[in-house]
Parts: C-alpha cells; sequence; structure tokens
C-alpha cells in the first residue's frame, strides 16, 4: 500500500466518520464516489490519485424526479460511469485485477453542490466531495467496447465526449486507487459495492433548471428535472 497525500488522509479519515455517523443514522450503505480525477485537477492540486467519497442509498433518486437546487451554492450535473463490483477489490491490486472484479456496469448521473472553495483538498474530501444525489441507468453485463457519452438539456446537446477515460482516467486504476485509500482509512471495496468513477467531461452548471439527459452509448440513459 503505497504512501497516501497527507490531505487526503485526513480528509478521508474525516470522511468515513461522516459515513459512520449517517449509517448509525439510519441510512444504507451503497458504494462509493471518485472525484478530482481529471488531469487538470490533479495537476491542479498537486495530486497523485483520484479523492474517494460515499454513496448512500437515500441520496438515490429515481427516473421522473424533481429535484429543487435554489437553495444550493453551486449545483453541477455529472455524467458518469459506474462499475458494480461482484468480488472485493483489495489494497494493492492491479488495475486488470480491479477491472475484472466488475460485474455490471451503468450509467450514471450525479449532482454535486460546490459549497467550498474547490482547493480545500481535506475539506473537499471530509464533506463527501460535494455529493448531494446519484442516479443509476439499467445495468448492462459488460461495458461496451466503445462507450461515448452525451448530456442534453431540453433535448438540447450540452456536452458529449467519445473518450471518456481522459477525463477519469483508466477505470481499472480508478477502482484500484480508491482500493488503496479506504485501506489507508480501514475501509474496503467489497463486492456489491457501486462506484461512480467520476465525471467524464467538465461538471455541468445545472443552476438554470430544465430537463437534464445523460446517454451513454451500451449502457441506455438516464435523467432528471432540475427545478
Amino acid at each position: 500500500m503505497s504512501d497516501l497525500d497527507p490531505r487526503i488522509a485526513r480528509g478521508t479519515a474525516r470522511m468515513l466518520e461522516l459515513r459512520a455517523h449517517v449509517l448509525t443514522s439510519g441510512a444504507r450503505h451503497l458504494g462509493w464516489k471518485v472525484g478530482f480525477g481529471s488531469p487538470s485537477s490533479l495537476a491542479a492540486l498537486d495530486l497523485a490519485r483520484p479523492l474517494v467519497g460515499f454513496l448512500t442509498h437515500d441520496r438515490v433518486l429515481s427516473p421522473g424526479d424533481v429535484v429543487d437546487v435554489s437553495g444550493w451554492t453551486r449545483p453541477v450535473l455529472e455524467a458518469e460511469v459506474a462499475a458494480h463490483l461482484g468480488v472485493p477489490v483489495e489494497s494493492g491490486a492491479s488495475a486488470a485485477t480491479a477491472l475484472a472484479a466488475v460485474s455490471e456496469w451503468s450509467v450514471a448521473l450525479e449532482l454535486a453542490d460546490v459549497d467550498l472553495p474547490p482547493d480545500d483538498v481535506e475539506a473537499i474530501v471530509a464533506g463527501n466531495i460535494f455529493h448531494r444525489h446519484v442516479l443509476f441507468g439499467p445495468v448492462a453485463p459488460a461495458r461496451p467496447g466503445t462507450l461515448s457519452f452525451s448530456v442534453a438539456r431540453d433535448g438540447s446537446a450540452v456536452a458529449s465526449t467519445s473518450t471518456p477515460e481522459e477525463l477519469t482516467g483508466e477505470l481499472g486504476f480508478v477502482l484500484a486507487s480508491v482500493a488503496d485509500t479506504l485501506a489507508h482509512g480501514g475501509a474496503r471495496l467489497s463486492a456489491g459495492d457501486v462506484v461512480i468513477t467520476g465525471s467524464v467531461v467538465p461538471p455541468i452548471d445545472i443552476s438554470g433548471g430544465g430537463s437534464w439527459v445523460v446517454t451513454a452509448s451500451g449502457l441506455g440513459e438516464v435523467g432528471v428535472t432540475i427545478s
């Protein structure tokens, strides 16, 4: 297990304390989320790996839900790949081993509220990396060989990519990194966990509302209405 940036280590310890409190209060564990893994974010924050937060079932949206973001500071939407693990990923696992642990895939849409300065690594992780809600598309047994994404608002294209791993990093590496980070805090990446692996396009401002749809080739689509 490689050394962990002290900022990430401190933030992860606080994030896991928050998670423990949330679970004790009645929420059910779902999995984990990855953030700030794009090359530009890693360079800007002087990081060697992405940041890790947690997911719980109470933050999962259903198709057709309407989310009011009028009280949020800076609401954004992220289009992501969700990896559903069939077996655990241990600390020190190779990227290939981590990737082989995935039994199903889906498209995911995350809503986040950037309510802290985006340059304080410890505070960002401790606050669960701005996470507010997540919505999943149907699961597929395999990841398409060619995966492209598009994001539309009210039927008009807003963003797209045919190279999603340019922003997230190679997904096997991402999952292995999550396992290593969690291990430093005494947690682990377990069978049944769902991991949203980071936004495949730059986060999109949704403060203006609208009907939003994320479409991923071979994985389907998922949408939410923002008021």
